[in-house]
């Protein structure tokens, strides 16, 4: 700390250590809690929709829309009012598609639905980061995955089980506007982000919010450190754009970690396992419709298993550790999915290579879920300047979904071209890509403030021993 040139500040691993009566406990706050279930539920539609399909054609382009639309409005209007935009989008989209006469309406509600989970792909995570103590910031971003892959396992087992009624395809669609509905309510009773109001100079309400999240003394502490980041916004009277995150050298840097960690999120190839695994199960040599679909139940729940693992850890092990160590894992698991698949793709099917093949699927979401599937969402919550928080979040949720079309439209083509396990080969290369990448671009933010996590892309942008206030702040740009 002594070389950040700052004194111990709340939140931050040496503050905490002095004054570890301060610490917060990831269950403690029954308010904090209440904060990031609520907010998650935008999470559990957006799991919701990917599990029974609905985020193809329309809706992907809805959704990349939305992340790009939904990074502004979290900047303009506020985290809670996003929030609520993206959920009235969401419960219109999911009444018309259940109710649609023909498939030209259902194509207006998928852009709606898909205009919703984009906008709350973005909003969730930033909200739920910013009403956090910085020691159990990661576990409660995480949080909101464990809802998407909550999501995930209930469409899978809602699917699994209308799969006998009448209308079924209504049914899904129509229950997938539940959680905006129940989030819109209860958004009604929740504040805005206290960071977000302090950097709109409404102090009084962001201190309303903040002594319910603190205590004396660290809540004078917070306090000072939102009104020092105030004055210095006041001061720079700068106006965010988005040239800026790509001029700026320590917002590019920052936007290069997270808009990378996205991008290698898809192209590892968690779409391709969550929106085809019951196509990869059949392929992999289980014909039967309902014991493929049963066994991507079993994926599914493996899935939000592991996210609650990632959620423990993600602030003991720390972002960058439990990176590396899940996709070490994913690793594995590919050479395995990718051998059997060869195999049987070349005369030598059985069904012991069938079960390997399965396996080897279900060790995929094992080590993929407590690491690389929050950790890209975490990340990308807490290394941006609070005025670029939302632009840049939004940039690289976009960055997320437009290499999620990728992945989801071009797979199956890619497996008719080249066979199953040459795809999974594929996939196999890019984690290993992905490993070098955290490995040099990443920094451990475990624990740390906003501002320190600012100060880390401002040291990597010009060095420890040069000058590293910004270009911003000089007012040079």
């Amino acid at each position: 700390m002594a070389e950040m040139g700052m004194s111990m500040r709340a939140g931050s691993s040496g503050y905490l250590e002095m004054h570890p009566d301060r610490r917060i406990a990831l269950f403690q706050n029954p308010y904090i809690v209440g904060i990031t279930f609520t907010a998650g539920l935008g999470g559990l539609l957006f799991g919701y929709d990917t599990g029974v399909e609905l985020i193809v054609g329309m809706a992907l382009i809805g959704a990349i829309f939305g992340a790009a639309i939904g990074g502004v409005i979290n900047d303009s209007l506020g985290r809670k009012t996003a929030t609520i935009i993206a959920d009235l989008c969401f419960a219109a989209g999911s009444i018309i598609m259940a109710a649609a006469p023909n498939p030209y309406v259902i194509i207006v509600g998928r852009f709606l639905v898909g205009l919703g989970v984009g906008a709350a792909s973005v909003t969730a995570p930033v909200y739920i980061a910013e009403a956090s103590p910085s020691e159990i910031r990661g576990g409660l971003v995480s949080a909101n995955t464990l809802m998407v892959t909550a999501g995930q396992f209930l469409s899978f087992v809602i699917n699994y089980g209308l799969t006998r009624v009448t209308g079924t395809w209504r049914w899904m669609l129509g229950i997938a506007g539940l959680p905006a509905v129940l989030q819109l309510a209860c958004m009604i009773f929740l504040p805005e982000s206290p960071r977000w109001l302090f950097m709109k100079n409404r102090r009084e309400e962001a201190v309303r919010v903040l002594s319910k999240i603190y205590s004396s003394p660290r809540l004078e502490d917070e306090i000072e450190i939102l009104q020092e980041l105030l004055e210095k916004e006041q001061k720079n009277a700068a106006k965010v754009k988005y040239s800026d995150v790509f001029k700026v050298k320590e917002i590019r840097v920052a936007f290069i970690c997270g808009a990378g960690l996205q991008a290698l999120q898809q192209f590892a190839g968690i779409s391709i396992i969550m929106y085809y695994s019951p196509t990869i199960i059949q392929m992999a040599g289980f014909k039967s419709n309902q014991a493929a679909l049963f066994l991507s139940l079993i994926v599914s729940g493996l899935n939000a298993a592991g996210t609650i693992l990632g959620i423990y850890l993600i602030d003991i092990a720390g972002r960058k550790k439990l990176a590396l160590g899940s996709l070490s894992g994913v690793v594995a698991s590919l050479i395995i999915l990718s051998t059997t698949c060869y195999l049987m793709g070349h005369g030598k099917s059985s069904s012991l290579l069938g079960w390997l093949a399965v396996m080897g699927l279900g060790l995929y979401i094992i080590f993929f879920a407590p690491g690389m599937g929050p950790i890209p969402w975490t990340v990308n919550s807490e290394i941006y300047p609070e005025e670029y928080r939302g632009l840049c979040g939004g940039m690289s949720a976009t960055v997320n979904w437009i290499c999620s079309v990728i992945m989801s439209t071009s797979f199956l083509s890619v497996v008719d071209a080249i066979g199953l396990g040459e795809s999974f080969m594929i996939l196999l290369a890019v984690s290993v890509v992905a490993i070098i990448f955290v490995i040099f671009f990443v920094p451990e933010t475990k624990g740390l403030t906003f501002e320190e996590v600012e100060y880390i892309w401002k040291v990597r942008a010009y060095g420890k021993d040069k000058n590293t206030q910004s270009q911003v702040e000089k007012g040079e740009l």
